[in-house]
């Protein structure tokens, strides 16, 4: 025999009862079966409404009776042949009737007590079993309707209340040992006392109604039929990566019920599991798919977590003083209160130092809970052994759960090391003596973050997810995202490195996708989105809460470089070509340092200095290892390099620097260029990251421009000021040239101190030979005193400085 259970979302019309027909008739031919029906999906729900809103003697729960009504009827009409209907239709009505009667009375002495509420919300069950009763018999089922109010006999605890065994399986063992239908409808949910009066088993109580029925006829598998496959390694509509669990021990299901795992009601085990009788969960609309067994006996698994699971709005509770040190008793009168007042507890943890107790319980009983703790201990509170419970709100619970925890080191430390990586606090923490479970009580804000967090660790062979949100889509950023696309495959198969362009911005629009941005389509999303703000853009990434987020600016603005800190304070890291932030006032770049450190979020920026060659990486692991940067000589302008490696006497000073733009090796303002800022900001930032205190305003600026061009304002007098001034370039390579010297624009720290300037390089000079738009940086250290360490290679454009930043991207996704 077996017992299949139908929840609300399989019953929730015509269309899908049709489903269930269709299941249980495959079946039909070969066992005897009890199916278990829950109430329309959403019934119970309008059936709550409607009691509170009679109770509160608010009209408006007549239109959710007709509501109701209308629902069955039409239900009844669409799945019942016209002979059938007159019969049915009559019943339902009359059902409707009585209910409609007790609404009445809870309008008229404006209230509904715990019994006449178990009344009222029984009937979703009652109406939904009848009417497919009714069909399975129209349908040519050997089928017949039984109450389980006859069967099923409680004590009379309304709301919730607890099963006589004896009785019950008396019952059961008598009536379906007898019976002769070959399928047998049941509503759940509902039974009755010793006394006939209605009862409920609690929300979720068509599953205990079925596993009740089930242990009580030695069934040989209870099947659970919902809308999921199974029972999945974490909430599949927070982790999109989850999966249906093949097999799953019952204390393992048990544990994830009671965190949350919806797909099955906490109490549902225990008659089954006293019996040995499998539970099948299966997805009544795939139902091809296998879903999950929960058995004594499971197949085992590698993995030591089976299951990531949540409870959302808890409080947490807590008690502390001076005067619960060595205090026997206290422990005993804080529970008793709680169970005085009916308030279940979800998560316990005690100092060692029996300091305090902290506990977490439904958000709804924190007020009650506080006041009757606040009240038990007044005296102590009073006279300042206790101090008043701290009551705090809007936290959930997250739990790892597996059989196999205990025989794994380090889970723990792997856990929390991933949320705190991922900035996600921790309020208090336990773990059960069976080591089956680690909680860990973190804000209700962050439950999909430490969930992504937490499956990703555990269950997607290392494989890291990187959030990116990209502002800057000009030259650079549009090669960064081609390089993305092209390399996805690459980076997921060789790297575990799942990267997600989230977000996208330029000066005029932004555009964010949870799930990721389709990149082979970025511009027409982009075209499509919203009024840019970059206020806007920060809080959005803000409320996204996503793990291992980054923020990449590929801009030249000082006001998007201002930004930095808020996103290094929220554990998001910062990815950026941009060289204001790390040039600015030593203050705030110290700043930014302490930020990426103190929030655990790093802050690269390889591209300030060379685009993508490995300068500043190459700096970082010299000092790292004890080093010390004694000298820095370098070449570090690769439009400066490429301007004066194509200035000649056969060329227009004007028209080399037109050419260098165009190129994309200048910035959209030459002058930055040219005017030898930029270089100066990538040699300060090489100084600080070797150690040393330096400003801006400390560095020499040596300029080749005439003074009429430092005085320009804007780009197109910039050029005008180059024509007029064609006299003072050519002098300046003839000069050169008559010395056999060429001419490069270096950079040089020494002593700490630094200077920047056009010199004429002889050709015994390593900087003789850089062509084009090359850099070069020569680390003078205490290992490299004689002959320098030296990197070479191309300083400037798109592609080299979109490879740089997608290097950090790699960077970030290994920390």
């Amino acid at each position: 025999m077996k017992v299949l259970k139908f929840g609300g979302s399989s019953v929730a019309n015509a269309e899908r009862i049709k489903l269930v027909k269709n299941s249980i008739e495959s079946n039909a031919r070969d066992h005897k079966q009890i199916v278990v029906v829950s109430a329309l999906g959403g019934v119970t729900d309008l059936l709550l409404k409607a009691a509170e809103q009679a109770a509160e003697r608010n009209e408006a729960y007549t239109q959710i009776i007709e509501e109701i009504e209308k629902r069955h009827l039409d239900t009844a009409r669409e799945l019942l042949p016209v002979s059938s209907q007159s019969k049915a239709l009559s019943a339902i009505k009359r059902e409707l009737n009585t209910l409609e009667t007790l609404l009445e009375g809870a309008f008229l002495i404006g209230e509904t007590t715990p019994k006449l509420l178990d009344r009222i919300l029984g009937y979703g069950e009652l109406l939904s079993s009848y009417i497919i009763g009714e069909y399975f018999v129209s349908a040519g089922m050997d089928a017949i309707h039984k109450d389980s109010r006859s069967l099923i006999k409680t004590d009379e605890s309304y709301g919730k209340a607890a099963v006589d065994f004896t009785t019950t399986n008396h019952l059961c063992e008598t009536y379906f040992g007898t019976v002769t239908y070959r399928t047998i409808v049941l509503p759940g949910f509902i039974a009755s006392s010793a006394h006939g009066n209605s009862t409920t088993l609690g929300r979720g109580g068509s599953d205990y109604t079925a596993a009740i029925i089930a242990g009580a006829v030695h069934a040989s598998v209870l099947e659970i039929w919902t809308d999921v496959s199974g029972m999945y390694t974490a909430n599949p509509k927070l982790v999109k990566q989850a999966f249906a669990i093949p097999d799953i021990s019952y204390e393992e299901a048990m544990e994830l019920s009671h965190f949350g795992a919806k797909v099955l009601y906490p109490p549902t085990i225990q008659p089954v599991l006293l019996r040995g009788i499998p539970i099948h969960i299966r997805n009544t609309f795939a139902p091809e798919e296998k879903g999950t067994f929960i058995r004594k006996n499971t197949n085992g698994s590698s993995r030591p977590v089976r299951g990531i699971s949540h409870i959302e709005n808890i409080a947490l509770l807590s008690l502390e003083g001076s005067g619960m040190v060595g205090i026997s008793g206290i422990s005993k009168r804080f529970f008793e209160v709680l169970s005085l007042h009916n308030i279940n507890v979800a998560l316990i943890t005690q100092a060692s130092s029996e300091h305090s107790i902290c506990i977490g319980i439904a958000e709804k009983d924190m007020e009650k809970a506080g006041k009757a703790i606040n009240e038990a201990f007044e005296y102590e509170i009073a006279t300042k052994k206790l101090n008043p419970v701290v009551v705090e709100s809007e936290l959930a619970i997250i739990a790892l759960v597996g059989d196999n925890m205990k025989s794994h080191q380090g889970l723990s430390g792997k856990m929390f090391s991933a949320l705190g990586q991922n900035n996600v606090n921790i309020r208090a923490i336990a773990q059960g003596a069976s080591e089956r479970n680690i909680s860990a009580v973190i804000h209700k804000s962050d439950v999909k973050k430490a969930l992504n967090t937490l499956h990703e660790r555990f269950f997607e062979d290392h494989v890291k997810q990187l959030n990116i949100f990209v502002m800057g889509v000009g030259n650079v950023g549009e090669k960064f995202l081609n390089q993305i696309d092209r390399q996805k495959k690459y980076l997921k198969e060789k790297l575990k490195l799942n990267v997600r362009v989230v977000a996208l911005s330029n000066s005029r629009k932004m555009y964010f996708e949870d799930n990721g941005i389709e990149l082979k389509n970025w511009k027409e999303c982009l075209d499509n989105g919203e009024t840019a703000s970059k206020e806007r853009f920060f809080e959005k990434v803000k409320e996204l809460n996503l793990r291992n987020s980054i923020f990449v600016d590929n801009t030249a603005s000082d006001i998007v470089a201002a930004t930095y800190a808020d996103y290094l304070k929220n554990s998001i890291a910062v990815v950026t070509c941009n060289k204001i932030a790390c040039s600015s006032d030593f203050e705030h770049y110290s700043l930014l340092k302490d930020l990426s450190r103190k929030y655990n979020a790093p802050f690269l920026f390889e591209t300030n200095v060379g685009a993508g060659l490995p300068i500043i990486d190459t700096l970082k692991n010299l000092v790292a290892s004890g080093d010390k940067v004694n000298k820095i000589q370098a070449v570090l302008s690769g439009s400066l390099n490429f301007v004066f490696n194509n200035f000649d006497s056969n060329s227009a000073f004007h028209d080399v620097v037109k050419q260098a733009q165009k190129e994309g090796y200048t910035e959209p303002d030459p002058k930055i260029d040219l005017s030898g800022i930029d270089v100066m900001r990538k040699i300060l930032i090489l100084a600080r990251e070797s150690g040393y205190q330096l400003e801006i305003s400390d560095i020499e600026n040596e300029s080749f421009l005439p003074q009429e061009s430092l005085d320009t304002v804007t780009v197109d007098d910039f050029y005008k000021s180059l024509v007029t001034s064609k006299s003072h370039f050519e002098k300046i390579y003839t000069d050169a040239a008559s010395e056999g010297c060429r001419l490069k624009y270096v950079a040089q720290f020494e002593n700490g101190k630094a200077k920047v300037g056009l010199q004429h390089i002889p050709k015994d000079h390593p900087f003789y030979n850089l062509e084009g738009k090359d850099n070069i940086v020569l680390f003078f250290t205490e290992r490299y005193s004689e002959q320098p360490l030296l990197v070479k290679g191309a300083g400037a454009g798109a592609d080299v400085t979109a490879s740089g930043i997608f290097a950090d991207i790699i960077r970030a996704g290994n920390m």
